[in-house]
Order: C-alpha cells, then structure tokens, then sequence
C-alpha cells in the first residue's frame, strides 16, 4: 500500500530559525529583566541622606570601573569560541605563535590604570565619609546614644532625657551624632539609606555621623549576627520635620503614664527578649550610657590604679591595654 502524504505539512513542520530566535527572545527578555525588577527596593542604591548619597556613588563609580575589565573579557571569550572554533576553516591557524606585545600592552596597563584610580577614589572618600567626621552643617545636630541589647536597640536622648527601644526618631536636616556601644556581644549599627554602618562593642564606644536629607520611615538593623534574637533586632528610623521632632518629644515627656528608665529599669531591658515592642521612656537617668560602658572595667582599675600609671601612656602600654 503506498504511503499518503500529510495534508498539513506547513503544521508539522519544524519552525524556521528566525522565528525560533524571535520566540526565545521574548522568553529570555523578560527573565533577564526580572532581576532589575527588584532595584527600586536595593536600599544602598535608594538613600535618603547626604552620606548615602556619597555611598552609592562611590559603589556605581567602583562597579563601572571594574565592568570595564569584565565585561570585555566576557564578550571576547565568545567571541574566541566562536571565531577559533573547529568548523570554523576561516580563522588563521597559528600553532607556533606565543607573544604578542600589543596584547601585553592592553592586559597589563588597563587594570593598572583601573587599580590606580580606585586607590585614590577609595582613599579620598574613605577619610570624607570617616565616621567620626562630624558633619558640617548650620543646624544644631542631635545627639543619639545607642545601646545594643539582647536582641534589641535602646536609643537615649541625652540632650532631651528621653529613651525609646527599637524606634529611632530624628529631624531632618539635622546632623545625628551617635554615640554606640554594647551591652554584651558585639552587634553591628546599619541604617542602609542613610549610610554607614558600624559596630557597637561591649565596655567600648565607637562613633558616627549621619543625616537624613527627606523625611520617611528607613529600615534599621543589626549587619552582625548575635545570637537567636538576631532576626528581630531591627527598628525603624523615622526622620520628620522638625516642628514634628518637637511635637514628639514634648509628648514623650509628657505621657499620662510615664515610663522611667533608671538602673532597676535598665537591668530589666537589658534582659534577653525577643520580638521586643517599641517602647518610649519620658525620663531617662543622667550618665546612663556611660555607666553602660564603665561597668565593663569594674574590678581591673584597682587593680590597675595600684600598679601605677593608669592614667598615662607608659602605665597602659605597661598593662597592653594598647
């Protein structure tokens, strides 16, 4: 019997390249393009202070310099492939050829130059966003000490004798000069659309300055894991006006059932909790923060101020406290 042949045969015939090509396109598109779908959330990429402004620019300036190697090498690796592949009876054959100073030139001197100019950039912006640069402004900035708990951030406002624990209000436009330490282990300070984030340590101190340009509500959080309670170690820095920072501390003064936060109080908060709520204390016990520091030197300076020298150079490099 004699084979028929189908009376279809556009319909099960295999697509032409260029419309395979087409058809893999528009799948591959919108795959390539999800992940720049999540950019309007990358918080470094998004800030909302002078700092983090500064910040950004230095990580985009930093990234396009080094994609000025990558993305070279990536392309003329293809390139290769396919130039020098074995169908290929085009491509010069040349299996003696083993120096080119040309190319020598080209991969030697360009990241050379790209190295020496991410070395003075990293240079100048490491000592303009130090830390511990206070920022020059002609508003009277905020002073801010932090304390990290277990698992959570108590923020005092000596200037106003007021506290509040994982809430961290400020105005905007002003200059925030905080003051961090720890109450145990070692966690790290992180608001990442304002800018740098530093660590507090136990018996220690460290600084930083920030500001926030627009008023909002920003992520806060702890960068170094501490423990079970690390998950909730985060807060919310709420940056308003300033007739609303006034607004806000007069009512924190003033609330019908005020809560203090002396010594006894302290040594309640400082107890490990999870999921602590926020929490606003109208009066707040003079020198709290530095005796947070302190007590991690009870019993060493008697011992210390016996030997002699504790106050001068020699006596603590004596003691390798340095």
């Amino acid at each position: 019997m004699p084979l028929r042949r189908s009376s279809r045969p556009s319909e099960e015939a295999p697509p032409p390249l260029g419309k395979l090509r087409a058809r893999l396109g528009r799948i591959a598109l919108p795959l390539l393009l999800l992940p720049l779908s999540a950019c309007s959330h990358m918080e470094l990429l998004n800030p909302k202070g002078s700092i983090g402004e500064q910040e950004k620019d230095l990580i985009l300036i930093a990234s396009g310099l080094m994609l000025l190697v990558v993305i070279p090498v990536m392309v003329l690796t293809l390139v290769f492939a396919w130039r020098y592949r074995a169908g290929n009876t085009k491509a010069t054959y040349s299996p003696t050829w083993a120096h080119s100073t040309k190319i020598e030139v080209v991969v030697w001197s360009i990241p050379c130059v790209i190295v020496a100019i991410l070395a003075v950039l990293i240079w100048r912006t490491t000592h303009a966003l130090d830390p511990y640069r206070p920022l020059e402004s002609q508003v009277k900035p905020v002073n801010v000490e932090v304390v990290a708990l277990d698992w959570k951030w108590l923020f005092i406002y000596p200037d106003y004798g007021i506290a509040t624990v994982n809430q961290l209000t400020v105005p905007v436009g002003a200059p925030i000069n905080f003051r961090l330490t720890s109450a145990s282990m070692m966690n790290s300070f992180f608001i990442p659309q304002l800018g740098s984030q530093i660590y507090a340590m136990a018996g220690m101190q460290t600084k930083l300055h920030l500001i926030a340009d627009e008023p909002g509500t920003y992520a806060g959080r702890s960068a170094a894991f501490s423990g079970p309670g690390f998950s909730d170690m985060q807060f919310n820095a709420v940056a308003v006006p300033h007739d609303e920072f006034d607004a806000w501390v007069k009512r924190a003064r003033s609330a019908p059932a005020p809560l203090v936060l002396d010594e006894a109080a302290y040594r309640d908060l400082e107890q490990p909790s999870f999921d602590t709520p926020s929490t606003v204390y109208a009066r707040v016990s003079p020198g709290l923060f530095d005796s947070i520091v302190d007590r991690f030197m009870v019993g060493r300076m008697p011992a210390l101020a016996l030997e002699g020298g504790i106050c001068t150079p020699d006596g603590l490099a004596l003691q390798r406290i340095y």
